[in-house]
């Protein structure tokens, strides 16, 4: 039998399906330390965890370990990269806690535009302020939702009996799922200066980090509630400081950059906080205890793979076509832009690429939103282009056209109600090196897609490329590499640059303005 060892505090549903199961051994205990277990069971082959750490050291006291799974979205307390070297699948359970969050945000919000933190001791210390306890209703409000991913898609849902106006950003979520949930999907800017409550349910990651800024803040309306159930890493915590007195804004917070005891540096600006309780529900535990048996047991008895969280490339693929087709997927999102959903994505893979075009749209498919994991599998890819109402073809590659070991990458978007954009990338790789081939039909960039670039394109004119040029010397951003070609066809012109530092989007839709740009954008590979 195979050994599992859960050293945490974990609802006994999972122990129990694997017992029952009959192909484990189950040893559960929260109360012995960590390495003591791990001395007393070096014969596991599976390991369940929350948010115990597991080091390059715990994994190598157990060397016959195979399997872990963390009963949880996140999974940055586990060495994945160091399992992945000694041959060890890492599993989470994503979604089992979204409810639970989404509950949270509504219980928040409730909580203090009824003033229950302070109403309660007031009234048990005999006191009747009932006077200085006047409340907000949520019915009638404007609640905007950065981020519809499951904890986002079931706030919506919770908040819909309350008659609220949801507005939602997602740089992913297409406008006809949007619609079928009845949200309305508008820019960051629209979101925060229309709502009345802002909540954020979106990762920490490069992208995000200090996203919520003074720029966004000071959008928002005067009394305004602003929610981070998400990462405490999202929002600029000295921009809240300085604007909220100024907007007598309402910050509710339950996320800290770590979950310990101690003073947390946002106590002087947060109305009420709480201890990371968005997933502290006996449900939610419950839920991810039953997945992560789940997990388990359909890893071992059918090879289902979906919630490997550290997969490794397919043998026999170079990791570096990986790179390609999320870099070939990023420059697609860059040009048709944030703002527009995507209705439709369509590849082609050329050349000995084929047989792993199923693995190949995952990184596609990631590059559209740091909240996907690049470690899923094709059929988990499919299903979150599916929730976000995202069609996705794979075409016939045509093998006369030559392209060789090539990637194209095709976004069509919503520009306006009824009006579509398509853009198309063309990639492949040369002596180890990414070549963006083509972009729309501007062909033979042989362009090197490494560190910043800008890129616009226009009505085909002399001056224009000297005009992009002087305003980024003024600016002080040097240009290291152009690409300038022209297409008589359509009377335009690319100018793709590469330049030594990331461009400011603002100096970019200046630029963009000033030559009469149809596209205008900036990217950082």
């Amino acid at each position: 039998m195979k050994k599992v060892l859960i050293p945490t505090k974990l609802d006994r549903i999972a122990a129990d399906m694997l017992t029952q199961h009959g192909g484990y051994s189950v040893v559960q205990d929260n109360t012995t330390p960590l390495a003591d277990l791990l001395a007393q069971h070096a014969d596991a082959y599976a390991l369940i965890v929350r948010s115990e750490k597991i080091t390059e050291d715990v994994i190598h006291a157990l060397p016959d370990l195979k399997v872990i799974i963390r009963a949880g979205a996140g999974y940055n307390t586990i060495d994945t990269q160091a399992a992945r070297r000694r041959g060890i699948d890492v599993m989470n359970t994503p979604g089992a806690n979204a409810n639970a969050v989404a509950e949270l945000v509504v219980a928040l919000y409730l909580a203090d535009a009824r003033h229950i933190v302070k109403a309660d001791p007031s009234t048990r210390a005999g006191k009747w302020e009932k006077s200085q306890f006047m409340g907000r209703e949520l019915a009638g409000k404007t609640v905007g939702i950065v981020g519809l991913g499951a904890i986002g898609k079931l706030l919506v849902r919770r908040l819909q009996g309350f008659q609220v106006r949801i507005l939602g950003y997602d740089p992913v979520m297409s406008e006809e799922r949007a619609r079928d949930l009845d949200v309305e999907l508008v820019d960051m800017a629209t979101l925060f200066s229309q709502s009345d409550i802002v909540s954020l349910h979106l990762p920490e990651n490069d992208q995000t980090r200090g996203l919520i800024n003074a720029d966004l803040l000071r959008q928002m309306k005067k009394e305004a509630t602003l929610i981070n159930c998400a990462r405490s890493g999202v929002v600029n915590e000295e921009d809240v400081r300085r604007i909220k007195p100024e907007l007598q804004l309402r910050f509710l917070n339950d996320v800290y950059p770590k979950d310990e005891a101690g003073e947390k540096s946002v106590a002087d600006v947060a109305d009420v906080m709480l201890p990371h309780l968005g997933a502290n529900t006996r449900e939610a535990n419950t839920n991810a205890a039953r997945r992560a048996a789940e997990e388990l047991i359909e890893y071992d008895d059918k090879g289902i793979t979906s919630y490997v969280v550290n997969r490794d490339i397919p043998e026999g693929l170079d990791e570096a076509y990986g790179d390609l087709a999320y870099t070939l997927s990023k420059l697609c999102r860059a040009l048709v832009g944030s703002q527009h959903p995507i209705k439709e994505i369509e590849t082609s893979f050329y050349g000995s690429l084929k047989p792993y075009a199923t693995w190949l749209l995952i990184p596609i498919v990631t590059a559209l939103n740091q909240n996907v994991d690049r470690s899923m599998d094709h059929a988990a890819a499919l299903k979150f282009l599916k929730e976000m109402g995202i069609s996705y073809q794979d075409r016939e590659a045509d093998p006369r056209k030559g392209f060789e070991n090539s990637i194209t990458v095709d976004f069509t978007a919503h520009t306006g109600t009824d009006q579509l954009m398509v853009y198309s990338v063309r990639g492949t790789v040369a002596e180890g090196n990414l070549m963006i081939a083509r972009i729309n039909d501007f062909d033979k960039l042989y362009f090197e897609p490494r560190g910043h670039a800008v890129l616009f394109t226009y009505e085909d004119r002399p001056g224009v490329l000297g005009r992009i040029a002087a305003a980024l010397a003024e600016a002080n951003i040097n240009i290291d590499d152009v690409r300038n070609p022209h297409d008589s066809k359509c009377k335009q012109s690319l100018a793709l640059l590469k330049v030594n530092q990331p461009v400011d989007p603002k100096l970019i839709a200046q630029i963009g303005q000033s030559i009469g740009a149809v596209t205008a954008c900036s990217i950082s590979f």
